[in-house]
């Protein structure tokens, strides 16, 4: 099996997203993915996608609509966040100088590992820890 890909937020949320039809199209097909088992994810991730739908997204997703969104990505495998994973975000917030929310995603991934690291918010040509960071819209 191949190694995975790690999917932030903001790729969750694009598939959700009518306001950006191609990004949508891009994000719809990594999620397909990530369903299959080739793509993964965290807590953390789940948790900010989420809040952006019930909160940000216009209009906003009634939470039974996104209980039911949840329910279709539970086969997405999940990194949970421990003690480790903080810590090592707080690592990566030292070594590369980024927020320590983006740290958690990074810990994440290389908990996972991923290669690479989807996302539109950290560096495109990044690389943390030895994930690279790509960006799937662009």
């Amino acid at each position: 099996m191949s190694v995975p890909d790690f999917l932030d937020s903001n790729v969750l949320i694009y598939a959700y997203d009518a306001s950006a039809p191609e990004k949508r199209r891009v994000a719809q097909d990594l999620v397909r993915r990530a369903v299959r088992g080739e793509l993964l994810t965290s807590t953390q991730v789940l948790a900010e996608f989420a809040a952006t739908l019930l909160h940000k997204l216009t209009p906003a997703v009634h939470p039974e609509d996104l209980i039911d969104v949840l329910d279709a990505l539970s086969p997405i495998k999940t990194i949970t966040a421990d003690e480790e994973l903080v810590r090592r975000a707080v690592e990566a917030h030292a070594k590369y100088h980024i927020h320590f929310w983006d740290g958690m995603i990074v810990a994440a991934a290389e908990r996972g590992h991923c290669e690479r690291i989807m996302s539109e918010d950290l560096h495109a040509g990044q690389v943390y820890f030895g994930v690279v960071v790509e960006n799937p819209f662009g």
